[in-house]
């Protein structure tokens, strides 16, 4: 049995014995490249470990159990396995071979230790960032308890989930990489290949100061390097910002320090660095005969290696999103509304500056709010500085079908009037130049949306409801041709700002222009509910907030929040300000005249006091006992709520599931920065959504949900399936992806309930 192995002696062949990461730094060793002298803590010290200390049944027992399409089933698991695990106390032998090793680096080096699992930067599989790592770690102690953390990081939830997905049946193992730690004064990534377009011509790096873990968690914007192997020359460069650096502190252990903004801004490499690192990228990729991931760090003047792998994803990469020859990107942001489209720049710093845009431009903004939306229908694409993939930006371009990027920071100062540029949706990404636009408007009627099959062939009615998330009027007559079961969320705001024209609500009614208003809005309801003919159309009231009305004529009455997200919105501002909120019920008072299949559903409710005094108002206006009336779930107070809103005469709830998530996480949906927070499937979103549900239930009204993540995420639409949601609304773009989820879900559980055996992930 083997316990240790250096670096030396290690090749790519033996990651059986010393996992992926292990055996790619003794290959690179082996071929002189720059790595630091470490060693590896083998996989069959891993297993004489485990078996020593009499858990492999446990073990075994409880990740044979684990349902790994559900979150919640998923965490448990992992949490039971990992618990075991670090319990585990290293064998005599085992502990004396680790410290011989440990103290040939030296009596005082810091190291690294790093998890090295047998399945992990293999050719077909990465699990990337999945497994522990620790940095600058010292002592006896430190290392060995390090060790075995990396072992239990073997059976995080996302390892699991990882390894169902690519469906690696082996029994799991590890071994343990401990280097000596680079104390980086730079650092990043380097891939040989452009992994966002396949392109193997292009080295592209990243950079950040201190230490890399910042990159590839991450938690700073990383500059950018784009470099042509010819040669090789730098094409591009993108200097990012970071807050922050890791580095080690005086004390020897990692140490966070706050930058200023000249240097969270400043340029990290030279020009002479970034080609002496593709070089070394170069001779890596040379080494293995193919295109490399790789990690790398600066210290006193030296570039070295800490890792390399090969780039999994290339292929199919280059086959779906290949970049176009001589698509040069100019700005990379979040992708937000898919499709490709090219056009003319137009940076506009308001919408009041509409008469200078011209139908068919590329509208780059900082950021937009339902005054823009004239604007947006008529642009070919949509690009802003700010905004997450929830944001007004993202949301409206999915709808109008608009190939939309959010987050691209600096796509105001960078883009100039009059450039001809392609904005590609669907990466994130805008090129110079225009390239083949296959940008989609929302589905016209000719368009089927085809019910998914469980038996093959064999059409699969649906007990959940498909709604449909819809905003503007002169879409209505192609969406209710499509197979859905009517408008589980008709947004207001947008056809209030054209019925508002630019004027704040308080001015048109100091105008006494009110009847203006009213037919205008009855006008564009009646398209939207004659459409649906009797299919119910739920109609959420305006849900302005201060910052959007302020834009408007007459908006300097409206409050400065510093956080309007959560300020003076919803139900709280109709009992405030009722008489806006009653001209709005006039309007829909008119339309279910006409079409009684119109839903008043009422948004952001917070307490029980303020919904009681908005229904006040309901039961007072021409709407008064007509119309059904839901509330939206956005607030995480309604979880308490529902028996009482029910009582209150609440038919149903529709659950907002971004601002739920919002309010959940404490994740602005709007912010870029912290897009990476933003999770629907987080547990803690997942158990108010049940909650929700159940309470729905138990009060005898309807529950429904309004968001993406159904059709996105299979899981998440199992978890709503299975606590017995009424109906999902989505985008007209998603319906198709969103029946597919729901039908597996559903016909799941049929077969679940004739034989449990039959119960696992969605495929």
């Amino acid at each position: 049995m083997e316990l240790i192995r250096w670096f030396d002696a290690i090749r790519v062949g033996d990651a059986a014995l010393v996992g992926g990461k292990g055996a790619n730094l003794g290959e690179l060793s082996s071929a002189k490249l720059p790595v630091p002298p470490g060693f590896v803590v083998t996989a069959e010290a891993y297993r004489y470990a485990l078996s020593s200390a009499g858990i492999d049944d446990a073990l075994a027992s409880v990740l044979a159990s684990v349902d790994v399409s559900s979150t919640a089933d998923l965490t448990r698991a992992a949490d039971q396995a990992q618990e075991l695990i670090r319990g585990v106390p290293l064998p005599d032998d085992l502990l004396a071979a680790l410290m011989e090793a440990y103290h040939r680096l030296g009596e005082t080096v810091r190291v690294a230790v790093r998890s090295s699992g047998t399945g992990e930067d293999a050719s077909d599989t990465s699990f990337a960032g999945m497994n522990a790592t620790f940095t600058n770690i010292a002592g006896d102690h430190e290392v060995a308890t390090a060790v075995v953390a990396c072992w239990a990081s073997l059976y995080g939830a996302r390892v699991i989930s990882y390894r169902a997905s690519r469906r690696t049946t082996d029994v799991p193992a590890m071994g343990v990489v401990v280097m000596e730690m680079i104390p980086s004064e730079r650092s990043g990534v380097m891939f040989t290949a452009d992994p966002s377009t396949g392109d193997t011509s292009r080295i592209v790096i990243e950079a950040a100061l201190g230490q890399g873990e910042v990159v590839v968690s991450g938690e700073v914007e990383p500059d950018t390097y784009v470099v042509a192997k010819a040669g090789p020359t730098l094409e591009h460069v993108r200097i990012g910002t970071q807050d922050f650096k890791i580095v080690r502190g005086p004390d020897g252990e990692d140490q966070q320090v706050t930058l200023s903004p000249s240097e969270a801004s400043a340029r990290v490499l030279s020009d002479d660095e970034v080609l002496d690192l593709a070089r070394l990228g170069l001779a890596v990729e040379a080494h293995y005969g193919a295109p490399q991931d790789t990690e790398w760090a600066i210290a006193h003047g030296h570039q070295y290696l800490v890792q390399s792998r090969p780039i999994t994803t290339l292929a199919s990469t280059a086959a779906a999103v290949a970049e176009p020859e001589g698509g040069r990107i100019l700005v990379q942001g979040l992708a937000a509304s898919s499709g490709r489209a090219s056009g003319a720049v137009r940076v506009l710093s308001s919408p009041d500056q509409g008469d200078q845009f011209h139908d068919g431009e590329v509208l780059v903004a900082k950021m937009t709010s339902p005054d823009w939306v004239p604007l947006m229908r008529r642009a070919s694409a949509l690009v802003t500085d700010g905004g997450g993939i929830t944001c007004h930006a993202a949301i409206v371009s999915r709808e109008l079908g608009v190939p939309c990027v959010v987050g691209a920071r600096v796509a105001t100062t960078v883009l100039r009037d009059g450039e001809i540029i392609t904005v590609d949706g669907t990466k994130g990404v805008v090129y110079e130049g225009a390239i083949g636009a296959t940008a989609s408007v929302v589905p016209a009627a000719t368009v089927t949306v085809s019910s998914p099959s469980a038996p093959a062939g064999a059409a699969t009615p649906l007990a959940t409801k498909i709604y449909v998330n819809l905003a503007f009027p002169e879409h209505a007559d192609e969406v209710a041709a499509l197979d859905v079961d009517g408008v589980g969320l008709l947004r207001a705001e947008f056809m209030v700002t054209d019925a508002l024209k630019g004027v704040h609500p308080k001015l048109l009614l100091a105008r006494g222009e009110q009847s203006t208003f009213v037919d205008a809005m009855a006008s564009s309801l009646l398209r939207i509910t004659r459409a649906f003919g009797e299919r119910p159309v739920v109609y959420r009231s305006i849900d302005f907030r201060s910052n959007e009305f302020a834009k408007l004529e007459g908006g300097d009455v409206e409050p400065v929040e510093d956080n309007p997200m959560i300020g003076y919105r919803g139900c709280f501002r109709y009992v405030k300000e009722p008489e806006v909120f009653q001209l709005e019920l006039e309007a829909l008072a008119r339309v279910y005249e006409e079409t009684p299949n119109l839903v008043l559903m009422i948004p952001f409710v917070r307490t029980k006091w303020e919904l009681e005094a908005c229904l006040e108002l309901v039961h007072a206006s021409p709407l008064a006992d007509k119309a059904p009336i839901w509330v939206m779930a956005e607030v995480p107070s309604i979880v308490y709520r529902i028996p009482e809103y029910a009582a209150m005469g609440i038919t149903g709830v529709s659950i907002g599931s971004n601002d739920l998530t919002q309010l959940m996480l404490g994740a602005d949906r709007d912010s870029e920065v912290c897009a990476e927070l933003f999770d629907e499937s987080d547990d803690a979103v997942l158990d108010a959504i049940s909650h929700i549900v159940t309470e729905c239930h138990r009060a005898g009204i309807t529950s429904s949900l309004c968001g993406q993540a159904p059709s996105n995420h299979p899981a998440f639409a199992e978890h709503l399936v299975r606590d017995g949601i009424t109906s999902i609304s989505v985008n007209p773009d998603a319906l198709d992806a969103a029946r597919r989820s729901v039908a597996r879900a559903e016909w799941r559980l049929v077969l679940e309930s004739a034989d449990p055996r039959h119960r696992g992930p969605v495929a």
